[in-house]
């Protein structure tokens, strides 16, 4: 089960990667938990940015819990 949850939260992440990537970032995935916390990482230009924090919950965070219901938040690793 927590494998599935993590194949679908990793499509989702493909999903939104082109984005990141646009502006120079990117973000790796860490761990699903089976609390439907999933830890990533941000990389690139989004390691360093002032607005990172925003990124990760009012972009990552969201759209991931809009594909994928099991996933309850986003935090970084």
């Amino acid at each position: 089960m927590a494998e599935d949850i993590k194949t679908k939260v990793e499509k989702a992440l493909e999903e939104i990667r082109p984005q990141l990537q646009a502006d120079g970032g990117d973000v790796e995935l860490v761990e699903v938990g089976a609390d439907g916390v999933v830890k990533v990482k941000l990389v690139g230009a989004c390691s360093g940015c002032l607005m990172s924090e925003m990124t990760l919950k009012m972009g990552i965070e969201r759209f991931l819990i809009s594909q994928v219901p099991e996933v309850k938040s986003v935090v970084a690793a």
